[in-house]
């Protein structure tokens, strides 16, 4: 597993936040059944940055909490069983990690988002992560029964994690 954290915020955590992160997506990957090594980028920046973003990819003027750059395409969520065929440029020519893509997350919303929901910045951090990985596995909230499904994961690998609000 490759999982690379970089930092484009002066804005610190009081935590290991990467060790936290590392555990996140690994427990992630494990619920979701991904049966494959996987590298993983995280890039951890401000609101302005997310924003810009935000902006060129999705063409949405407007900072938020997490974006979510999948590589693989998937037929249903966490379908793994024909990237090897279907998508072989989504795996690392060297090391034949799975690339399940990237993340960005604004370090200032996880901390405004801890306060207003009562709960640590750990968990704010470790929800988001989790939410994202499953978003690379191809899960979505866009209707109801993905929703339902999609919170489910959440909470299995927070509850694994014994990460609670």
């Amino acid at each position: 597993m490759t999982i690379y954290v970089e930092e484009e915020t002066k804005i610190p955590f009081s935590f290991d936040y990467k060790a936290l992160i590392e555990h996140v997506i690994n427990e992630t990957l494990e619920k979701a059944g991904c049966p494959y090594e996987a590298e993983v980028n995280v890039l951890l920046t401000d609101d302005a940055s997310i924003r810009e973003i935000n902006k060129e990819s999705r063409g949405i003027d407007a900072s938020t909490d997490v974006l979510s750059f999948p590589l693989a395409e998937y037929g249903s969520p966490a379908d793994f069983d024909t990237l090897e065929e279907s998508q072989p440029e989504v795996f690392h020519p060297d090391t034949g990690e799975l690339l399940l893509g990237d993340i960005v997350i604004s370090v200032e919303h996880v901390l405004a988002q801890a306060e207003s929901f009562g709960h640590s910045v750990p968990r704010e951090l470790g929800f988001l992560t989790a939410h994202s990985v499953l978003h690379l596995c191809g899960f979505d909230h866009m209707e109801e029964a993905e929703r339902t499904i999609m919170e489910n994961k959440q909470r299995e690998v927070m509850d694994a994690l014994k990460i609670y609000r």
